[in-house]
């Protein structure tokens, strides 16, 4: 039985901290070993219907989490950030995988326009301060497209490293769910689950990128590096939406 079946209260932080707390404990203790259709199930049960969406960058490793959930049901939304700085083949990435998958319901979202003249106007913020950057091409978009979620779905995995090596199944986002299907996956895990889709390589793979972003900030690096090729040369490593979204009003 969900959690959310046992009680009229599928949004956790409508409930008093502590009852928020326990809820959590018991449901990451659930699902630790659960497989990530086993847990996108879950999130379905536990925010209630409608309420669910995943987030993805359709870049080298987001294959497997729109899978897994196309696999559970390819018509809870898919939220795209578009951010202006994007790679051609990243964009056509999305499309193929949108049509091999069945995904009925795929979001791509822009920044805001205002924002982008007021903050960006000569297209370089991305040099001069990449945060700030993320904070409008990605952060604040999300932040609005995700208003009437109460949970949301997304694809980091604790092998990542860096802020990801300790993740949790679910964890509270401000006023939302966050459900990381994949994080108790290893990288053979998810490779095995990239053959078992027969999913297609993000296009960039094959010219030696193992991870990719936007294009100012994105480098080569071999898969054994992953990650090194966003933000190279900063201390910077990630985007911001999986540590400042609560901050941003939606």
């Amino acid at each position: 039985m969900s959690l959310a079946q046992r009680s009229d209260d599928s949004l956790f932080v409508s409930l008093p901290p502590d009852a928020i707390e326990a809820r959590l404990a018991a449901l990451n203790h659930a699902l630790e070993a659960a497989t990530p259709a086993e847990i996108i199930g879950e999130a379905a049960r536990t925010v209630g219907p409608g309420k669910l969406a995943l987030v993805s960058s359709f870049g080298t490793e987001s294959a497997v989490l729109l899978a897994f959930m196309a696999e559970v049901d390819p018509s809870i939304p898919v939220v795209f950030l578009d951010t202006g700085w994007l790679f051609e083949e990243t964009l056509a990435y999305r499309d193929t995988l949108t049509r091999q998958l069945g995904l009925t319901d795929v979001r791509t979202l822009l920044p805001d326009a205002a924002r982008l003249a007021e903050m960006d106007a000569e297209r370089d913020l991305w040099f001069s301060d990449p945060d700030a950057c993320c904070r409008i091409r990605k952060v604040e978009p999300l932040a609005r497209a995700l208003k009437g979620f109460d949970g949301w779905l997304n694809g980091r995995k604790r092998y990542q490293g860096g802020l990801r090596a300790s993740i949790p199944v679910v964890e509270r986002d401000g006023a939302r769910l966050k459900f990381n299907p994949l994080a108790n996956l290893d990288r053979a895990d998810v490779e095995a689950a990239h053959a078992r889709f027969n999913l297609p390589a993000h296009p960039l793979v094959a010219k030696g990128f193992a991870s990719v972003g936007c294009m100012p900030c994105t480098s080569r690096a071999s898969a054994e590096e992953g990650r090194a090729g966003r933000w190279a040369g900063r201390a910077k490593t990630e985007c911001g939406i999986h540590t400042l979204l609560n901050t941003v009003e939606s």
